[in-house]
């Protein structure tokens, strides 16, 4: 399983009256693993968007463990949770300088044709990138897979 890290310095503008990063800027860090994740991988999601697939989030979860500030530098990393060939489920933690979590978190996504947004199957569409979304998810534990 691969874990692909992005480092990411906390800009002014992401903080909040509070001095620290603003809830919402750490969806866009996911984004932005995301993107690294994919890119790691050896694919690119321009490319896929240039053939009219697109890959919407359907659904987010955050868990906020300890405050970020300005001029910290955060490290997002990220992996594939899950995959079955239609859906994704990234992983995602961000860790500050001292390597200390400051965030968990999951995305689930889908492709979709742009035109429509009706799903399609990455197996077929693009097997390359299937199979190597089938090899680098996350392994359950043997306690994980009896539930």
């Amino acid at each position: 399983m691969l874990i692909s890290k992005k480092e990411i310095e906390v800009r002014y503008a992401e903080t909040d009256q509070m001095g620290v990063v603003y809830h919402a800027n750490y969806l866009v860090w996911m984004e932005l693993g995301r993107t690294q994740i994919v890119k790691d991988l050896g694919f690119n999601y321009a490319d896929m968007e240039k053939d009219g697939i697109i890959s919407p989030v359907l659904n987010i979860q955050a868990t906020y463990k300890k405050p970020m500030r300005y001029g910290e530098k955060a490290t997002v990393h990220t992996w594939i949770e899950q995959y079955d060939g239609f859906r994704t489920v990234y992983g995602y933690e961000v860790y500050n300088e001292q390597g200390e979590l400051s965030f968990i978190g999951k995305s689930e996504h889908v492709c979709v044709k742009r035109e429509n947004f009706r799903p399609i199957s990455l197996r077929k569409i693009y097997p390359d990138w299937h199979e190597v979304y089938l090899n680098n998810q996350r392994q359950k534990t043997p306690e994980e897979t009896v539930k």
